[in-house]
């Protein structure tokens, strides 16, 4: 198989052994491949180093986050094109040197260019992998269950874009993080992803923004298709852990994007949000759950460069 030496991957890991062997294998024609393990416990790079002998693997010993895993594999990288691909995700067809995905991803006014993503019966990931900014509405909606209840409001159907056409080529806002291909120069322009958004969450739609912020127009390539199984290493993240990572980035997405005034008033929506849900779970230690989220939330400081501190067990992807 020709090599493809104009684009290179970063896989970013943790406890992803039951997926990252298929997907290496999709895009085995890429000359320069880097997968970083934040701290896997999984056999996860066993199955790289025996599924991709060729690719760099960056053995992290503590949970990074996946914004800084992905700059850390990308300054790994020497190619003019980047692929930044979850480990649960795999290319149906080879990224060639001419796909339409990467002639897309060539062009000057060209950002981010996200693929197709589908479940395992080929069927399109709708509401996730195309999505518009979200707002602050879209936030307090989605926080305050008013989505969940009302899934066909005009802020749900804004952000999660339920008549999208995913075989049609076109401009959007947000392709999903876990296929995005774009430039060097976008990267380098925008400032590369944000690594206070930590674990994960909201660091896509983060780096998206920047893209667009930088002058370019994001875009998405149905040719480039992808089976995406999703949200493999949340498994092991408890229910506190998960719900208090999501609220934080969205807090600090809040703080970034938004007015000081919006990111004030978002504090107690989210406070609301989460007794709600701690009411509607109807059990008890779900409900300590969701509470024990609000007291880490609440007192966590979003502003400034995190400092490094991971807490332990948290999945980067």
């Amino acid at each position: 198989m020709t090599k493809n030496r104009d684009l290179g991957a970063v896989i970013v890991t943790y406890n992803s052994a039951e997926f990252v062997g298929r997907c290496l294998r999709s895009i085995e024609n890429l000359s320069q491949v880097v997968v970083v393990d934040n701290a896997s416990t999984d056999g996860t790079c066993a199955i790289v180093a025996e599924a991709a002998p060729d690719a760099v693997l960056l053995r992290n010993e503590v949970n990074r986050g996946f914004a800084a895993a992905v700059n850390q594999g990308v300054r790994t990288l020497s190619t003019p094109l980047l692929l930044v691909l979850n480990p649960d995700a795999e290319l149906v067809e080879p990224l060639t040197t001419d796909h339409p995905l990467l002639a897309r991803a060539r062009r000057a006014d060209a950002g981010v260019v996200g693929g197709k993503l589908t479940d395992a019966d080929g069927s399109f990931q709708q509401g996730f992998a195309v999505r518009g900014f979200p707002t602050p509405w879209t936030l307090a909606a989605e926080t305050l269950l008013i989505n969940r209840i009302w899934p066909s409001n005009p802020v749900n159907r804004r952000y999660r874009r339920p008549d999208f056409d995913p075989d049609r080529a076109q401009p959007c806002e947000q392709p999903a993080g876990a296929l995005l291909a774009f430039r060097r120069e976008v990267y380098e322009r925008s400032g590369g992803f944000d690594e206070r958004f930590f674990p994960l969450w909201f660091e896509d739609a983060d780096f998206c923004w920047s893209v667009r912020d930088a002058g370019f127009q994001n875009f998405y390539e149905p040719a480039a298709v992808a089976r995406h199984h999703g949200a493999h290493s949340l498994k092991s993240l408890s229910l506190r852990r998960r719900q208090a990572a999501w609220y934080g980035s969205l807090l600090r997405f809040t703080e970034k994007r938004f007015s000081p005034r919006t990111a004030v008033w978002m504090r107690p929506v989210v406070a609301l949000g989460l007794i709600a849900r701690a009411i509607a779970s109807g059990e008890r230690r779900q409900g300590r759950a969701y509470l024990a989220a609000l007291r880490e939330v609440w007192g966590a400081p979003l502003s400034g460069k995190h400092t490094g501190t991971r807490p332990e067990g948290t999945p980067a992807a």
